[in-house]
């Protein structure tokens, strides 16, 4: 059965992809391809929003759900900014975005508060208020905080 946590997290993920792509309106081919000395492009932004090209976050949701504390070796600097990434429009990596983000919606509204207790191990993380092993809860939230 769904909890009151899984169900408030899925609205809280919409609203930040809402969020995402108001900041994106109008956003023109020229503004959205350039990166400030030393920043990433808005396209880079959307691009590691979605995470890995061809495959997505969805994955790394699942693989917590379904694995004993799998872990994930993630560079958070890396933006996945990929050849493909880089000719589509940033109408188009939008899409991408919203699509990822309304399938990871739509996968945690229907989580019990164990699945949402277990655990990733993210080495990257170490360091971070997130911790070196997160829930899936704050997995999610840390995905969706990003936007």
């Amino acid at each position: 059965m769904a909890s009151q946590r899984a169900v408030q997290l899925s609205k809280v993920i919409r609203q930040k992809m809402e969020e995402m792509k108001k900041i994106c309106e109008g956003l023109d081919e020229k503004t959205a391809s350039r990166a400030p000395s030393g920043r990433w492009s808005p396209k880079q932004i959307l691009s590691h929003l979605c995470f890995v090209d061809g495959v997505g976050v969805i994955p790394t949701v699942q693989a917590i759900l379904e694995q004993d504390t799998p872990r994930f070796d993630l560079d958070p600097g890396n933006p996945f900014f990929t050849e493909r990434r880089s000719r589509i429009t940033v109408v188009e990596l939008l899409k991408e975005f919203e699509g990822e983000y309304i399938r990871m919606a739509d996968l945690v509204a229907d989580l019990s508060d164990s699945q949402l207790a277990r655990k990733a191990h993210i080495p990257a993380f170490k360091e971070t208020p997130t911790g070196e092993y997160p829930t899936l809860a704050i997995w999610v939230t840390t995905l969706q905080s990003a936007t």
